[in-house]
């Protein structure tokens, strides 16, 4: 879990870092391919973090 957690914030800083430059060249985040590609990433990341919080709440019953 702190593995993932951990690979989170380090996918968020990456996709911070794509927006920041995004924007400073003018691209809007919403057309710029690597961005979006990052943001997918996270969303993965977090899909993945619920799934192992939700199997926990389960299995503590």
């Amino acid at each position: 879990m702190k593995r993932l957690l951990s690979q989170l914030e380090a996918e968020r800083k990456k996709l911070n870092q794509l927006g920041i430059e995004s924007l400073e060249q003018g691209i809007p985040l919403a057309e710029n391919k690597a961005v979006q590609a990052q943001s997918r990433k996270i969303d993965q990341l977090i899909v993945r973090l619920n799934k192992k919080n939700a199997g926990r709440g389960q299995h503590q019953r």
